[in-house]
């Protein structure tokens, strides 16, 4: 799947203890920029003393410079790289948030989406709260700043036991981070460890290798992780009997990178798998498997080894294209593709391909690739989709909240065959994709294939509920 047709997540990294804990954070987010390309920040600050901030729209790189990177210097930082799935992407909802209240100061960096947002931040405004971001993530400053809620000893779990809907978090007071994961453990979070002792979180293990730390363990669905100079601690939000994951396998099969080890196994492996399956599910004769760069490469490395035809490139991909999905219109939105892909026509022309994506969403690119195939001389085009159709909306992050713009929505596999324009179509079965993870089926969201959400979901937040106001 190209990224026209989907916008990804959002990315934390943090680290407690290192001297060069704001550069080992710019590193962090680096790795993990497939994770939001819209903005990124960094917060920083000594223990016990003044947090600082700085964060902007654009790209990591181009967001900092070493000049401002010394200027934060500081052992303790967040970081988080962004897309908007609420709140649009302007400078204000820049990531992480920082504010000054009775609390002290308090940053939050955020990756998920709270489907009662709209509510408590209402509740919070007829409080006399006032909002500067379109941001749920706002709405959880508020919360925690709440004198009510200060006077408990445990504000931070009262506070995110009233949120609803997907969250990874990272939390930084003056003393210490808090890493806290919805009770549903939709969104990764995991901690890691370095040589000096510091602590590190982050969204996937790719940032933990790039700054030479050794993976620890998982952030639990439903804990919240206290790290400080006396140690690190855990409370729950939710009684750690009561929990259930729901582990988002949208991340698996599209989200995270394939060096990256989520939800308990690697990502890579878990596509090949899926591959694998798909061919098992859907052979058919041809020359030639080909996947759609670049999410796709994995299952279709698994398809060529499970079905013995071998494995090529149909495309080379521009890295200098940029960002497809952030222009206004599908015309320039489809020349963007036209730009960053393009066709070796000697490796299709005359030839029977098996052409793997790892989903569909909205079907218009994977349409015009496929029609580039055609042009190019392909002789025949079949199609292997390494997930099910996508039918349903996500309220938890992941940018289809309309039914409408999907493809697969109403519509059968032999009506979206005849529109994408290929000989055959086949999508892997909920039942094989889910005999490729390592958790019972039970245990992952899988909602926007079966509609079957981990929570009620009658009254989820819009993504322009906050930009009506």
């Amino acid at each position: 799947m190209s990224a026209t047709d989907l916008k990804h997540h959002c990315g934390l990294f943090g680290i407690f203890g290192h001297p060069d804990a704001v550069q080992l954070t710019y590193l962090g987010l680096y790795a993990q920029q497939h994770r939001g390309q819209e903005s990124a920040g960094i917060c920083s600050g000594p223990p016990g003393g003044r947090i600082v901030r700085h964060a902007d729209t654009g790209l990591v790189t181009s967001v900092f410079n070493p000049t401002l990177l010394e200027k934060l210097r500081n052992p303790v930082a967040v970081g988080h790289v962004r897309y908007s799935t609420t709140g649009s992407c302007q400078s204000a909802n820049c990531q992480p948030l920082l504010v000054t209240c009775a609390l002290g100061q308090v940053a939050v960096a955020h990756n998920g989406n709270l489907i009662n947002a709209a509510l408590l931040r209402d509740q919070c405004e007829q409080q006399g709260a006032i909002f500067s971001t379109t941001s749920d993530t706002e709405v959880i400053v508020h919360l925690l700043a709440k004198p009510s809620r200060l006077e408990r000893m445990d504000h931070v779990v009262q506070t995110l036991g009233l949120l609803q809907g997907a969250y990874s978090l990272l939390i930084m007071f003056p003393d210490r981070i808090v890493a806290a994961r919805d009770p549903f453990g939709l969104r990764p979070l995991l901690l890691g460890r370095m040589d000096n002792g510091a602590v590190v979180v982050a969204s996937e293990t790719t940032a933990l290798d790039i700054v030479d730390a050794e993976f620890w363990r998982e952030v639990e669905p439903g804990e919240a992780v206290i790290i400080s100079q006396e140690g690190v601690t855990s409370k729950w939000i939710v009684p750690r009997g009561n929990v259930k994951p729901a582990y988002c396998i949208f991340e698996l099969v599209y989200f995270a990178d394939p060096a990256s080890n989520i939800f308990g196994e690697n990502v890579h492996d878990v596509r090949r798998k899926m591959g694998m399956r798909l061919a098992e599910e859907a052979p058919v004769d041809a020359d030639q498997v080909v996947p759609v760069p670049n999410c796709a490469r994995c299952a279709a490395l698994g398809y060529s080894q499970a079905s013995g035809i071998p494995y090529g490139r149909a495309f080379t991909v521009s890295h200098y294209a940029g960002r497809s999905f952030i222009l206004p219109d599908q015309p320039a939105r489809d020349l963007a593709v036209k730009m960053k892909l393009n066709v070796i026509k000697s490796t299709v022309r005359g030839r029977r391909l098996i052409v793997v994506e790892d989903s569909v969403v909205r079907g218009t690119t994977t349409r015009g690739k496929i029609g580039a195939l055609r042009k190019a001389g392909a002789k025949e085009v079949h199609l292997r989709v390494a997930s099910p159709p996508i039918r349903y909306p996500c309220y938890f992050g992941i940018d289809f909240p309309d039914p409408e713009t999907l493809i697969a929505n109403n519509r059968s596999v032999e009506e979206i065959r005849e529109y994408l324009g290929v000989d055959s179509l086949h999508y892997l079965s909920l039942e094989g994709m889910l005999n490729c993870v390592k958790h019972p089926p039970d245990h992952y969201c899988t909602a926007c294939f079966s509609g079957h959400y981990p929570m009620d979901v009658s009254h989820p937040v819009s993504k322009l509920a906050f930009e009506a106001k």
